[in-house]
């Protein structure tokens, strides 16, 4: 096939991210790209980035050998190019200075990660949530204001066709004066058992792995992909899932944030090592509606046959934004016909990373901020944190969205940010 008409086809979408690629495609690549974590998410980023044939592939980088082996391998048969390898990204960021970072590792490495590739001179795509405190956000929009480069943030709903024409049906009125949206996600699963602590596998530089979080006992529960459930890396259910569903309320609002927060937050079921809530409510607060977060890890059940997504209730009637199930409208007057749109989905993992990743190639020749900008990807980051926040203060907080601070509460705005264990710094 040929180059130019690949990527004619790819950026319309009729590809999805399983199709061969050629090795030639990436022959003339525009930009030296480095992946930082390849694991399953990473390699799913770089595979469209490999397919959009802009990126020359010349660093992979993993703590975890299990993980960058296989990496490596693909690669080069995507491309016929063998990209060096390290464990340490800083070293990655000094001799191979790359013009585009993808950060995909577990959560509480994207900020320093995202930062110091920022000031090293790249761009940078980072998975969300885009970080494990807010005050870590904070420092990353600074960063990417100072430097002026492109950050775009892995919220791959805001290309969704099925999410973009939802949006322009909320926002054209047609559900009326809305005053409530519920977002949540219910997946089944039962109590579990807990997961003896064990030796560090070979090839794993564990300690590197926790970085500036806690030096926890290796665990096979926590790594590979366990990690969202335990509160030293990641912020649970709220924290993975729900930053997808906080940032399609702050799309659809003109509001910035919530005024007032208040969650509860409990382990009712599982029996797990896990220390993630298995069960949790948020009210948030904002200055014409109320948006309600609810999640559980257990109790699948055929009486509710939409499991994750927003609910947005109005005047005319209630809009559910789904994610394999499109959108659908309910109308209040029952003789108008339901409306329903059905998702527009890439085959791998049921994702539009290859859209989202077309618009930061954008977003970098036309030096403009992209779709999932940073900032956006900060505000509803923030929307999960406070909600976590607010459960671990034990109380309702108070949020100014202009300051980004906790108003009158001294205990609970210590928890904007948490100590790094040394020798790593707190970014400011």
């Amino acid at each position: 096939m040929h180059r130019r008409k690949f990527l004619k086809m790819s950026s319309s979408g009729l590809l999805v991210a399983t199709m061969p690629i050629v090795p030639q495609l990436t022959k003339y690549a525009k930009y030296r790209t480095a992946l930082i974590g390849t694991g399953w998410w990473g390699m799913n980023i770089l595979r469209e980035a490999i397919a959009a044939g802009q990126s020359q592939v010349v660093a992979l980088c993993d703590v975890d050998e299990r993980a960058l082996a296989p990496a490596i391998t693909e690669v080069n048969q995507l491309t016929n190019n063998r990209p060096k390898t390290y464990k340490d990204y800083r070293e990655l960021l000094q001799k191979e200075k790359p013009e585009i970072v993808i950060v995909a590792t577990p959560d509480h490495w994207h900020p320093l990660i995202t930062i110091a590739a920022l000031h090293s001179g790249a761009h940078v795509y980072v998975e969300k949530p885009i970080g494990h405190t807010i005050n870590e956000g904070k420092a990353m929009v600074k960063a990417a204001r100072a430097t002026g480069n492109v950050v775009q943030v892995g919220t791959h709903r805001r290309v969704s066709p099925h999410n973009i024409s939802g949006m322009e049906f909320l926002k054209s009125g047609k559900a009326g004066k809305i005053g409530m949206v519920r977002a949540f996600v219910h997946y089944g699963g039962d109590a579990g058992k807990p997961v003896p602590d064990a030796e560090v596998p070979l090839g794993l530089d564990w300690n590197a792995w926790c970085g500036p979080a806690p030096l926890r006992p290796y665990n096979p529960a926590m790594h590979p992909r366990g990690f969202r459930q335990f509160l030293d890396y990641a912020n649970g259910q709220l924290g993975d899932w729900g930053i997808h569903w906080m940032d399609q309320i702050l799309w659809w609002t003109e509001e910035k944030a919530p005024r007032k927060i208040y969650s509860t937050a409990d382990r009712r079921i599982r029996r797990d090592n896990t220390d993630a809530p298995d069960t949790q409510v948020v009210n948030y607060e904002f200055e014409s509606f109320t948006a309600v977060w609810e999640h559980r890890l257990y109790a699948a059940n055929e009486a509710e046959k939409t499991n994750v997504g927003c609910y947005f209730y109005g005047t005319e009637g209630t809009f559910h934004m789904g994610w394999l199930d499109g959108w659908t409208f309910y109308p209040a007057d029952k003789n108008k016909k339901i409306i329903h749109t059905d998702p527009v989905l890439h085959t791998k993992d049921d994702n539009n990373i290859q859209e989202l990743w077309a618009d930061f190639l954008q977003s970098i020749e036309k030096k403009k901020r992209p779709v999932c900008d940073i900032e956006i990807g900060h505000r509803s980051t923030n929307m999960s944190l406070l909600g976590m926040l607010s459960a671990k203060a034990g109380r309702s907080i108070t949020w100014d969205p202009e300051k980004e601070l906790i108003i009158g509460d001294s205990e609970a705005s210590a928890l904007l940010q948490r100590p790094y264990r040394s020798p790593w710094v707190y970014p400011v």
